[in-house]
């Protein structure tokens, strides 16, 4: 190599270097800032492979995570969302169901079906963390409702992974109402001896945390998982009370009984299998 006149040689070295990696191949974990190798990312379902740091996943990668390879049916496709109170802040409604439609090529933000996790028939639904910062909607809701529906006919066990930012605020009180909604079907399907399987990604909290969520017959979180209804600044406005650090993780609230078990996403398949087998489901 010929060095440039006026330029060191590690400038020289530097430069070559970037020229020859893609943009967009590395990548620095945002727990544990080691500079990772993208693809080594996706291939540990998205995990950093030197901190094991959760990564949020859409919706429709969560469900090919979990499923066998090709079980997984969608089902509801046909259920949009609409705006029914002409909702209008920065931009109107309307406007950002388009962009994150296109952003994120679904409907809203959830995707349920039915699938086989090792072997096992289940209705599974997944909430979508970067449809509006997964928020839940009136479509959500209908769609969570219709898979309860459908896991109670089918006496089939029902998974749901929820990550959200709560109820939407531009649905006003049609968001709220399905917190009421969703619990109501639960309950039916409880009654009839179904078994519900929760599973809280990061971020679960708001409507959903106070719904759904924790309503399940088991309930794991993912490592490291914020979960809670209020942020920790509210909160401690309201109570006036200083908090304890990690307060709304999945760990702390393991330690206080809120949930049954923290389990990393590797493992996420083997532990809801075998609580299927052991409901005899």
């Amino acid at each position: 190599m010929t060095q440039v006149p006026g330029r060191s040689w590690q400038e020289v070295i530097d430069q070559s270097t970037k020229a020859d990696v893609p943009e967009g191949l590395w990548m620095r974990c945002t727990a544990c800032e080691a500079m990772v190798y993208r693809q080594r990312v996706e291939e540990n379902l998205n995990c950093c492979p030197e901190c094991g740091h959760h990564y949020r996943v859409q919706a429709d990668v969560r469900a090919q995570q979990l499923c066998d390879p090709n079980s997984f049916e969608q089902m509801w496709t046909d259920v949009k969302p609409t705006d029914p109170l002409k909702f209008e802040d920065r931009i109107t409604y309307k406007q950002r169901l388009a962009e994150q439609q296109a952003k994120t090529g679904l409907n809203d933000a959830i995707v349920a079906g039915a699938g086989y996790i090792k072997g096992r028939r289940v209705v599974l639904a997944c909430m979508d963390p970067l449809f509006i910062m997964g928020s839940m909607g009136s479509v959500v809701g209908e769609v969570i409702t219709r898979a309860i529906e459908h896991a109670d006919d089918e006496n089939l066990p029902l998974i749901i992974t929820c990550c959200a930012g709560g109820a939407r605020m531009q649905e006003s009180s049609l968001a709220l109402m399905q917190m009421a909604k969703t619990s109501a079907a639960l309950a039916r399907f409880d009654r009839n001896g179904g078994l519900y399987i929760a599973v809280l990604t990061d971020p679960t909290t708001g409507g959903v945390t106070a719904s759904f969520a924790m309503l399940g017959d088991v309930i794991f979180a993912e490592p490291g998982a914020l979960i809670g209804f209020s942020g920790p600044r509210v909160i401690a406005n309201t109570i006036k009370q200083e908090l304890p650090e990690g307060f709304q993780t999945a760990e702390f609230l393991l330690g206080r009984g809120f949930i049954d078990r923290v389990v990393a996403r590797e493992n996420l398949r083997s532990e809801i299998s075998r609580v299927i087998d052991y409901a005899n489901k």
